[in-house]
Formats: structure tokens, C-alpha cells, sequence
């Protein structure tokens, strides 16, 4: 594979030996791999064309010249997908097997989007996620594209969860035994483990009971009615505020359950109720960390796109989405290329596709979704770090104010890179999108140099080195985001809207997949979304 004015390309004509073992492609042997490969002195982030990172990545795939223009009849099978993110990934696996001929256009050099690999001197990181809350989810994703989740991702299950920190030091510590939480929070407040464990199992049965509508494209209300959950509906138009009331469990562990909150940049009151599911899950079906990250999902998704024959470009951005008559005719590129297409399915941020990339929108379409608030990505440092590193897995810190809150990602808990004694560990802390756009870089670099200089994180630790930060600005820059945001924040009008469609009620053959999307932005959601999109168009197409 070689760098060319045609972006990069993969197919599987191009793989090596090791891609014979597919469908079995276990992200393990992907890892081991890609370290005698890629050169561990590069980082992904802001790499060059002659970089020896990017040279040794394409070793094992070589550029194929780009297809003379198809025929009428062949036109009717070509979907370009926009962005190898988790959902464009999935997508374009389901595609594939059902006949299509799918190209996936990336900006970034690798797959991933946010879920990808951040490398700097020598050690790994994931780039963003750093949790699995729905391993069904994600089992029944794999399974819906011909893949075990087992066979492909060893999957550790995480003990020691979280724990919250207050201002005065008092902390709320959630393991995944509902018997061993509710035992400290009982002796910290008596009579709160009775409460507490009846609060999650309520929250488990109704979790189950929804479960289906996470695996249909509209679920509504008549989704609700067929699948027998209506009698949930009043659940699901009650904020995640009042249903933790409810609970009448002590106001620091509302406050520890309430911690995602602060991450996906909501309030109590704004928050849909399903984010109370958090302690079910984490107590039923548990939390879980693949052994290699969280990038390991996007790599094995990769590598079954290729084995289906998706053939991949990457560091080809798409401008723009060209239509007629309200119909999709393909993409351009920034280089000015226009790549034709039966149909599109767009991974990019459906804000970005509705209002950066289509070439026509749908002026009232474009006045809603321009007032839909949005949720920044914060700040991040990547860290080696040397001394005793002790669980729980995430360490929360609540902040003065109306600050958010800030994590310490204990990475080497579950990651065995250690190198001079020193070993992976990421500090974060969200902020909120108003404030963040407020301050600009400058001020979101001081932001992050302040976490650094607080003590909670660094008790127990000798010494740190920070190997590298980024600010949301430069999230934004280096993984093309609308915005410098994520997606709009995920409140509870949103999700009751049924959030961005899968398919486009406005442009025939266009198609969405990722956090914005129904089901969400967790990992394992947004890899349904992209199946759940692909089977609109796979319904619409044949």
C-alpha cells in the first residue's frame, strides 16, 4: 500500500498470510501483529506521509488504482460509507455480506474515530472510551455480522469499578458485586444497602424489558406496544433526576450514580432516565475492558470489512455530498474527486452531514439541528506514571462548583506496557461546550494544566511524565469533528425524539449511523447503529 493523491486503500487481494484465519481474527493476534509492524515511536495523532509509523502500516496492504466508473446496472450496488468509525464499521460489514459493493471513505490514516489508538513514546492508549457497559449489546452486534465476540475480544471483567471522590475526601465506591457495594455504602449509611439493592433490581427488569428497542431503528410507541414494554412508557418520559429521587437512597450515592452525567455533558434534570440502568448492568451482566482496549473492536471490524470485501480509502476526507432531486449521486472529495454512489451511509457526525456536507439541506431540518446543544469532548493528558497503583479502574473527582468532574484512568490496572517502571494512565476531565468555546485553546490548555497540578490523582505515585495532551480544539483538529463537539448531548427530549434517523426523511438514499443515532454513543451502540442503518437501506435498496 502506498500513499497516492487517491488516498490509501485496502482490499482483501492486498492482506497478508495472517488474514486467512478470518472470520477468526482475534484482536490478540492483531495486537501482537501490528507491535512487530508499527513502529511504537509514532503516534497516530498528526502523522506524516513519510512517517515511518505510516510506512510500516503499509506493509501489509498495498494501493489499488481506483475502478473505472460502473455500469448502470452495477451503480445499483455501490454504498459508500463516510468515516470508519465503529458504526460506519459495522455498517459496512453488514452491507458487504448482503451483496453490496461497499467503499469506506476515512480522513484519519487509521479506523476508529474516537475508539481508536493513541500511541506516544512507546505506550498505547486508547484515544477515547475506556469502558464496556453493554457487553449484550456488543455480542448481539457481532453476532448480526457473522462474528463471536468471544472468539474475536478477550474480555476482562472489571472488580473494582469506580469511585467518587468529594470535595471534603469522602468517597462512593461501586464494585460489580451488588452485595460488596451495598455493604459499603451500608456501613458509611445505615440502613441504605436495602434500598439500594431494590433500586437495582427494578432497574434491571425494566432494563430487560427495553432491551428490544435498542435493536429497532424507530422504536415509538408502537414499537413499545409489539414488544410488550409499553407498560415502561411513563419510565422512559421521567428524567434521570426524578428516578434517582425516587431511590431514597442518600444524597452521595445519587451523586456517584449520577457521575456519567458530568462525562456526557447533562444535567440530572436534562438526562434521560435509562442512565439509571448503569448500576443494573454493572451488576448484572457487568463491566468489561478488552485485553488490548477498547480499540480492538474497531481493528476486528476492520478486518472483517476486508474479509467481506469492503475495500477501504483512508486520508480521504469527503466535502461534500452531492444530490439531485432530493436524491444522493455520491460524494466529493477534498481533493476534488466525486465518487459516485447508489447510496450513502454517513458515520460522519449527523450534524456535519446535515450541515457541512449535503449540498442541499432542508432549511427547517437545518434551523433544528443547529440549535441542538452540544457536548465537547473536554480535556485529556496521556500519562506514565511509577508508584502504587491501586483499583478501583476509575477514579472520579468532584469539582468546586459548577465545575464537572474530573477521571483517572488506572489504564495498567488491565494493561500489562510498563517500561523503566513507569506505566499507562490517562487524566480527563469534560467541560462544558459553552465554556470550552468561551475560552478557546489558550484557555483549555490552562484548564488541563490546573488538573495536572492537583494533588487526589497523584498520592500514591513517585512520579509522571505527561507524554501528551490534548484540548478540545485539538480533538476537534485531529479527528474531524463538528464543532470541536461530539454529538448533541444525549438528553432525554433527545432520545424520546427518537434522536437523529437512521434514514434520512429528507434525502432519498441517505443514511446515518453513530452516536447521534438511535440507540446512543456507547461503544456497543453505536456498532448497532450502523447495522440498524444499513438494514434500512439494504430494505429500501432490494
Amino acid at each position: 500500500m502506498r500513499r497516492t493523491t487517491q488516498g490509501v486503500e485496502r482490499s482483501l487481494s492486498q492482506r497478508p498470510v495472517r488474514h486467512a484465519q478470518l472470520p477468526g481474527i482475534s484482536c490478540l493476534r492483531l495486537r501482537e501483529w501490528s507491535r512487530l509492524h508499527v513502529s511504537s515511536a509514532h503516534g497516530r495523532d498528526g502523522i506524516s506521509s513519510d512517517s515511518p509509523g505510516i510506512a510500516n502500516r503499509m506493509d501489509w496492504t498495498s494501493h489499488h488504482a481506483a475502478p473505472a466508473r460502473p455500469g448502470p446496472s452495477e451503480m445499483s450496488r455501490q454504498i459508500v460509507v463516510i468515516g470508519a468509525g465503529v458504526g460506519g464499521l459495522s455498517g459496512a460489514v453488514r452491507l458487504a455480506r448482503s451483496g453490496f459493493a461497499v467503499t469506506v471513505l476515512e480522513a484519519r490514516e487509521e479506523p476508529g474515530g474516537l475508539a481508536s489508538e493513541a500511541s506516544y513514546d512507546g505506550f498505547s492508549f486508547d484515544a477515547g472510551p475506556y469502558i464496556l457497559l453493554d457487553r449484550p449489546g456488543l455480542e448481539w452486534s457481532f453476532e448480526a455480522l457473522g462474528l463471536d465476540l468471544t472468539a474475536e475480544v478477550q474480555l476482562i471483567r472489571i472488580d473494582d469499578v469506580y469511585e467518587v471522590e468529594s470535595l471534603d475526601g469522602s468517597k462512593v465506591v461501586f464494585y460489580s458485586d451488588v452485595e460488596k457495594t451495598a455493604g459499603g455504602f451500608e456501613l458509611k449509611w445505615p440502613g441504605s444497602a436495602k434500598p439500594y439493592k431494590k433500586f437495582v433490581r427494578k432497574m434491571e427488569r425494566i432494563s430487560r424489558a427495553l432491551r428490544p428497542m435498542l435493536q429497532v431503528s424507530r422504536p415509538g410507541a408502537l414499537g413499545l406496544i409489539r414488544s410488550g414494554a409499553w407498560l415502561h412508557a411513563p419510565f422512559l418520559v421521567r428524567s434521570l433526576a426524578a428516578v434517582l429521587s425516587d431511590s431514597g437512597l442518600p444524597r452521595p450515592i445519587v451523586e456517584a450514580m449520577a457521575i456519567w452525567t458530568h462525562v456526557a455533558g447533562q444535567t440530572k434534570s436534562q438526562a434521560p432516565s435509562p442512565l439509571a440502568f448503569v448500576p443494573a448492568l454493572m451488576h448484572s451482566v457487568g463491566p468489561y475492558y478488552p485485553k488490548g482496549g477498547i480499540r480492538c473492536i474497531p481493528q476486528v471490524l476492520e478486518q472483517a470489512a476486508i474479509a467481506a470485501g469492503v475495500r477501504f480509502r483512508y486520508s480521504t476526507k469527503v466535502t461534500r455530498i452531492r444530490t439531485k432531486d432530493c436524491s444522493v449521486l455520491g460524494v466529493e472529495t477534498e481533493r476534488g474527486e466525486f465518487i459516485p454512489a447508489a447510496a450513502l451511509l454517513s458515520n460522519s457526525a449527523a450534524l456535519q452531514t446535515y450541515l457541512q456536507l449535503l449540498d442541499s439541506p432542508a432549511p427547517a431540518l437545518t434551523k433544528r439541528l443547529a440549535t441542538l446543544p452540544l457536548q465537547s469532548p473536554g480535556v485529556c493528558a496521556y500519562l506514565a506514571v511509577r508508584g502504587r497503583v491501586t483499583p478501583p479502574y476509575l477514579a472520579f473527582k468532584l469539582g468546586e462548583g459548577n465545575q464537572r468532574c474530573r477521571l483517572l484512568i488506572r489504564a495498567s490496572l488491565f494493561d500489562s506496557q510498563v517500561m523503566d517502571g513507569y506505566v499507562p494512565a490517562r487524566l480527563l476531565a469534560p467541560m462544558d461546550y459553552a465554556e470550552a468555546e468561551r475560552v478557546g485553546p489558550a484557555g483549555q490548555a490552562s484548564y488541563l494544566d490546573q488538573l495536572l497540578e492537583e494533588d487526589w490523582w497523584r498520592r500514591d505515585l513517585d512520579d509522571f511524565r505527561v507524554l501528551a495532551k490534548r484540548t478540545a480544539e485539538q480533538w476537534g483538529t485531529q479527528y474531524h469533528l463538528y464543532a470541536n463537539s461530539m454529538n448533541p448531548v444525549m438528553t432525554g427530549k433527545f432520545m424520546r425524539q427518537g434522536r437523529v434517523p437512521h434514514r434520512s426523511p429528507h434525502v432519498r438514499g441517505l443514511y446515518l449511523a453513530g452516536s447521534s443515532t438511535h440507540p446512543g454513543q456507547w461503544v456497543s451502540f453505536c456498532a448497532i447503529s450502523g447495522i440498524l442503518a444499513a438494514d434500512c437501506l439494504i430494505k429500501d435498496l432490494n
